[in-house]
């Protein structure tokens, strides 16, 4: 995941199931982690709005996809210019399939046609999509590391003019 450098910001825990019973969750927590984390920015707005769409965007795939036992847990950590959001969940297989499978389509080398279909395609939303915004857009590294039902999602993003 991240290194023992890194400046840890920030951690909230809350049970799965309390979490994925409002999507509102997503926005509220996202919004909380980034006005704190936004703070000591030269343009701390600026940087609470950017930060806030990339953890919304982490927060809504995991609401969609994750497994039923268990804590959610996210933790910010910052290293140099690039912050670290580490968000732990339970899962099970389907889970771990969802998730192992994004991080690898991320490694790809056509990761902005794969953003772009999702994008655009007719019909349900791809559950990817953010996933995929963030690697895109906002040139974020995310890997996933999976052990006994817990699964941990790190996404490394630094947002550039904003720092």
């Amino acid at each position: 995941m991240c290194s023992e450098s890194a400046n840890e910001l920030i951690e909230v825990s809350m049970r799965m199931d309390d979490f994925s019973s409002e999507w509102m969750h997503c926005d509220r927590i996202s919004s909380y982690i980034a006005r704190l984390v936004a703070q000591d920015r030269p343009d701390p707005l600026y940087y609470e709005n950017l930060f806030s769409s990339a953890m919304n965007e982490l927060l809504e795939t995991v609401y969609l996809n994750h497994g039923s036992e268990g804590d959610l847990t996210c933790r910010v950590r910052r290293m140099d210019e690039t912050d670290v959001i580490e968000i732990g969940l339970p899962s099970d297989e389907k889970t771990s399939d969802f998730y192992t499978d994004v991080v690898s389509a991320l490694d790809g080398r056509d990761i902005e046609d794969l953003y772009n279909a999702a994008l655009f395609a007719a019909g349900q939303r791809d559950a990817r999509l953010g996933m995929f915004e963030l690697a895109v857009d906002y040139k974020a590294k995310i890997t996933v590391l999976t052990s006994s039902g817990r699964l941990t999602l790190s996404t490394q993003i630094a947002f550039g003019g904003a720092q």
